[in-house]
């Protein structure tokens, strides 16, 4: 899903234009001309998602993003058809990425709409084709092996073994063909030019869509106003270095947008102060560096002894998992950067020192 959100009080320079005009459930708050904010309403402790609907004429809308399958939701996507269409379907569905908030509803949507088209980016496809064929198998032993490694103890290893293979659970029936969407391509959304922006770190291949004439960004989670995304290691790669992906993802936006960008993010309301939000996560991380390597020079460190470093506050078994993963992706990035060694002991699990 989107991970250990992070929420992070308001910054000086962000500011909120449609504050007062958020959407209920079933409702849409035009932005700019043709392109409405949607919002759906998630089972998790994040609440909301933000979705988007824009008006491609007579051709019909394009949605970007989808929300979980859940009845409330394909309800609240029902009155959004009844009341905003005008008669005319969807003939396209975009999303940002493959965690089951964005995609879940996306294969409903294509149906519900017959010859309605999907379009991803090929990194995010596959993947979530790959972890939705994951359903109803057991837990691999790589899976058990790396989290043995990180230090949790049987019980817990218990839990992701009952627990493996439940995100086809969170995705309705993907559609069987997609239109690849690649980074620096320009698209047609609403009568505007759009440039598909590729970030990763937060997931492999997540788009986002700048529309430069009107100075209008939606980010996903690739950037939010008041939460951090998470960013981890998982078992299927043990030595990804996610965190680097993720700061040169921070960079690369700030070159591709200005600060005044008006960002439509995926959580939390839109915004304008792009790069001072991009500085702030960029600074976030390097602090978590910065106390991770002091920690690990006091002596060695298993990946669960690595939290209160990287997080200033206990984890509760509810996020083991998702910090379990962030913890592994900032030592990982040390590990790369010469900062930090890690060996296994006898009875599987990593321990982490500095040099």
């Amino acid at each position: 899903m989107d991970g250990l959100q992070t929420k992070t009080p308001a910054k000086p320079g962000l500011t909120y234009p449609f504050d007062e005009r958020v959407p209920e459930q079933g409702e849409a708050t035009e932005i700019i001309p043709g392109l409405y904010w949607v919002r759906m309403r998630l089972p998790f402790a994040l609440e909301w998602i933000n979705l988007w609907l824009i008006d491609d004429g007579e051709r019909g809308w394009t949605i970007v993003d989808t929300g979980m399958p859940m009845p409330e939701t394909k309800d609240a996507w029902r009155t959004i058809f009844d009341n905003c269409l005008g008669g005319r379907p969807v003939w396209r569905v975009i999303v940002t990425h493959m965690h089951p908030d964005h995609v879940g509803n996306a294969g409903w949507l294509t149906r519900k709409f017959p010859g309605a088209e999907l379009w991803m980016s090929q990194l995010e496809y596959i993947s979530c084709r790959m972890l939705v064929a994951d359903t109803g198998r057991e837990a691999p032993a790589a899976g058990t092996d790396f989290y043995v490694a990180a230090g949790w103890n049987e019980a817990q290893v218990d839990t992701y073994r009952s627990r493996f293979g439940r995100f086809g659970k969170g995705v309705s029936q993907m559609p069987d063909a997609y239109r690849r969407l690649s980074d620096g391509e320009t698209i047609r959304l609403g009568g505007r030019d759009w440039q598909i922006v590729m970030g990763n770190g937060h997931s492999p291949e997540h788009v986002c869509l700048f529309c430069k004439s009107e100075n209008v960004m939606i980010s996903g989670d690739q950037l939010l106003p008041r939460i951090s995304s998470n960013v981890s290691v998982h078992p299927t790669e043990p030595k990804a270095n996610p965190l680097k992906d993720w700061l040169q993802s921070c960079r690369k936006l700030k070159s591709a947008v200005g600060d005044d960008v008006l960002v439509l993010p995926a959580h939390n309301t839109p915004f304008r102060g792009a790069h001072k939000r991009l500085d702030h996560l960029i600074r976030g991380h390097d602090v978590g560096l910065k106390r991770l390597a002091q920690r690990l020079a006091e002596g060695p460190r298993r990946v669960v002894d690595t939290f209160p470093a990287i997080f200033g506050r206990k984890i509760g078994e509810e996020s083991l998992s998702l910090a379990t993963g962030e913890a592994i992706a900032h030592l990982n990035y040390l590990i790369a950067e010469g900062k930090a060694v890690v060996e296994r002991d006898g009875d599987g699990v990593d321990w982490y020192r500095a040099p």
